[in-house]
């Protein structure tokens, strides 16, 4: 992987609920159910789509170096 940043990101609530687009955005994210974790680039359009759905998502900078789990 190259050396850019990464976004971990983790569902914390369930999307039981929510608005449509709310749905639609963690599923673009890459979630699936509560606890799931991705790894996504630290990107413009990604920070947009975790503002959009901050109470349902939890996220941390990490670095592209790292070591990043299948």
């Amino acid at each position: 992987m190259s050396a850019e940043n990464l976004l971990r990101i983790t569902q914390t609530r369930s999307v039981i609920g929510r608005t449509a687009d709310q749905r639609a955005t963690v599923r673009s994210l890459g979630l699936r159910r509560i606890r799931h974790t991705v790894h996504q680039p630290d990107r413009p359009e990604i920070r947009g789509m975790l503002r959009k759905v901050p109470h349902l998502v939890e996220f941390e900078v990490v670095s592209g170096a790292e070591e990043v789990d299948a």
